[in-house]
């Protein structure tokens, strides 16, 4: 049994959810600027509630989108498990309409203009590997989402 699977199963046994709950998978932040560390201390200060991907990524690698209700487990960038976060909404929306109220609960910058200039290089970075352009109204996948669990 791996350390991801003994931490669902406490996850399950201490919360007295329905062992028939399935785990969507494991969550790993990354973010210009920031280790992936920093970014799981503001999802378990409460400081980060939500995130954005790109939705050409869903497409290129033919991904079905996250659904409300989903949970993840949360892994620090040694890969251990951290938390369980149950996502709350999934919207798209295209960047140029991403408002500071959305970009705020990312929890990673000032305004949003710095949050702008960030995401349009993590994009761009993101499109060269996986072979799309940044646009001012590509499509993201903006996900919130709560911790309802963490030992």
């Amino acid at each position: 049994m791996t350390p991801i699977d003994e931490y669902w199963n406490d996850f399950i046994k201490d919360t007295g959810r329905d062992e028939e709950d399935k785990c969507a998978g494991d969550l790993t932040f990354e973010a210009k600027g920031f280790v992936g560390d920093e970014l799981v201390s503001l999802v378990l200060s409460g400081k980060k509630t939500a995130f954005f991907t790109t939705w050409a990524t869903y497409a290129i690698d033919q991904e079905p989108l996250p659904l409300t209700g989903e949970l993840y487990v949360v892994l620090d960038r040694a890969e251990n498990p951290r938390c369980v976060i149950e996502t709350e909404s999934v919207n798209i929306i295209p960047f140029n309409e991403v408002t500071w109220g959305m970009a705020v609960k990312e929890g990673e910058d000032e305004n949003l203009e710095q949050w702008r200039e960030k995401k349009q290089e993590y994009i761009e970075d993101e499109g060269a590997i996986l072979g799309f352009d940044f646009t001012p109204d590509i499509k993201l996948v903006f996900q919130t989402f709560k911790v309802v669990y963490h030992k």
